[in-house]
């Protein structure tokens, strides 16, 4: 018996309780998608709708009776077709009340079959209206093979992306037909985003269990590829050897926080790793023809705090040897001038976004990460700082609660875009208070939900800002020659604190740092051979 066997389905037919009703959103029957109309009937909104009725939403019904049939002929076809489908993607309603019977009958441990299926659906109405449960015998009769099953499943699931690209059309038009007081253009826009972005990566078959030789094979790809490496990183470089050898780079899907106290240089740190991953960015090809990245990364800077313009001072002067101050001060010469030319002309394609929007929401900023990811690819995101990123809305809760969010949402989207996100941090005020001013977990701000949802957690320390404001009257001969000592030792050195790292250990790595230019650097980098690894 062929699928033509089976006969046609009418096209009213709604799930009856007894079957478990469908979500009251389902938009999968026959009979049209709601549009979410006001029931004015009148303009362009209605000759809209009416324009859509008369088109065949996308589905293939051949598709759900062959997987159907094939789950009642083996029920282990449920197995490998449950990793891919669940019922509310069927485009059927009396195909989606099946599978989901099916579903539970199959974690029950029960058999599945057209004998014990029927006592299910002996009330439904619209079995009835195509011969009743002589219907599960029809189906399974008719199946080509169990062996496709899968792939019936993929195909069912790709008419439900289908039809969702369609709803999430409908809704835009919708929406802007009657705006909400409450949500901007800008919004709408968002929240079409990120429906599309989760449209397109929910196919739940690329997800699922794998056995450990296929997590070993990938794994042990990692280390040769990085083994073959210059650098032999698994991560993307910050430019700094000492850090790289004590992090290996910084890693996909990562959350790094980079905390510090006001004028330790977090700031001009996280612009000289954007700067260094940025110059050595060097793309290749896959075997399929898509692009990807072989060295360094594409960058996405987001500048909560400080302008654009700013930054982009600060990786000038830091590349043509100019303070930063002479520059806005116009206190350059000539010959300066012509290294600054020279400079912002070598750095002109750098693939390194900076987006300068003050108040940016979690929800925008992920948006924005999904397009430029979309449309120019996307390796590295450092956010400044995560205390200024808002929420969607106010809690009642506390700030510590919406620093969660926030946290949550950046390590969700460093998972999502598969990245590492490096956030800044503020610390609280009590490091102060300490004579050892050497930052410790405890001193972030709002520190539970940093430190849990964070994989690595580093601080940014100097000591020579300290002991210069401790600086004594030059007439009191011996403090003041301690406390020039003290200079001496401390000018130019800063500290970076591993405290938390999950890959590794934690542990200090002592760097340069030139104030003038902004510029942090290895501290010896005579100490290491020169034997090509970095």
């Amino acid at each position: 018996m062929s699928n033509d066997d089976i006969p046609p389905y009418p096209t009213d037919m709604t799930p009856p309780e007894s079957a478990g009703p469908l979500p009251e959103d389902e938009t999968h029957t026959n009979g049209g998608h709601d549009n979410g109309h006001n029931g004015n009937g009148q303009g362009a909104e209605s000759s809209y709708s009416a324009a859509w009725e008369m088109r065949q939403m996308p589905s293939s019904i051949e598709a759900e009776q062959a997987l159907l049939g094939a789950i009642l002929i083996d029920n282990e076809a449920y197995w490998r077709a449950s990793e891919i489908l669940s019922y509310d993607h069927f485009y059927d309603p009396l195909h989606a009340r099946i599978f989901q019977t099916m579903s539970e009958m199959v974690r029950r441990n029960q058999l599945v079959t057209p004998v014990t299926m029927a006592p299910y659906f002996e009330t439904d109405e619209t079995l009835k209206q195509i011969g009743g449960t002589g219907y599960f015998a029809k189906l399974a009769s008719a199946a080509p093979t169990i062996m496709n099953a899968p792939e019936y499943a993929r195909t069912v699931f790709e008419q439900f992306q289908r039809r969702g690209l369609i709803h999430v059309g409908e809704d835009i038009v919708t929406t802007a037909i009657n705006p909400s007081i409450e949500s901007s253009p800008s919004e709408q826009i968002q929240d079409a985003e990120r429906t599309l972005y989760e449209l397109a990566e929910n196919a739940r078959y690329e997800g699922g269990f794998s056995t450990f030789a296929e997590a070993a094979e990938i794994s042990v790809g990692m280390a040769e590829e990085a083994f073959k490496s210059d650098g032999r990183l698994l991560g993307v470089t910050t430019g700094f050897m000492d850090l790289d050898r004590q992090l290996g780079g910084l890693h996909r899907s990562d959350l790094i926080i980079l905390a510090g106290r006001p004028s330790m240089g977090k700031t001009a740190l996280a612009t000289n790793i954007a700067f260094n991953a940025a110059r050595k960015f060097k793309e290749g090809k896959n075997p399929d023809g898509t692009r990807k990245t072989t060295e360094g990364a594409i960058v996405a800077f987001y500048s909560l705090e400080m302008a654009a313009e700013q930054l982009a001072t600060r990786i000038l002067a830091e590349q043509a040897q100019i303070p930063s101050i002479k520059m806005r001060r116009g206190e350059i010469s000539e010959d300066e001038f012509r290294q600054l030319a020279s400079a912002q002309r070598e750095l002109q394609n750098l693939p390194l976004f900076i987006d300068d929007t003050g108040g940016l929401s979690i929800a925008a900023l992920a948006a924005r990460a999904r397009r430029l990811q979309r449309q120019h690819g996307l390796d590295l995101v450092i956010v400044d700082y995560l205390q200024l990123v808002t929420t969607a809305t106010r809690r009642n809760d506390g700030r510590v609660q919406e620093v969660s969010e926030v946290t949550q949402g950046l390590k969700a989207l460093a998972k999502e875009l598969d990245v590492p996100v490096i956030a800044l941090s503020q610390l609280s005020r009590k490091v102060e208070d300490r004579d050892d001013k050497r930052p410790q977990l405890a001193d972030l701000r709002e520190s539970g939900s940093i430190e849990q949802d964070a994989d690595v957690v580093m601080f940014v320390y100097r000591e020579e800002y300290y002991v210069e404001r401790t600086k004594p009257s030059e007439a009191e001969i011996d403090k003041f020659v301690e406390w020039e000592a003290k200079m001496e030792r401390t000018h130019g050195l800063a500290e970076l604190v591993i405290g938390k790292q999950r890959h590794g250990p934690t542990g200090t790595v002592e760097m340069s740092f030139q104030a003038d230019i902004t510029r942090f650097g290895d501290k010896a980098r005579q100490d290491y051979p020169d034997d090509g690894r970095f």
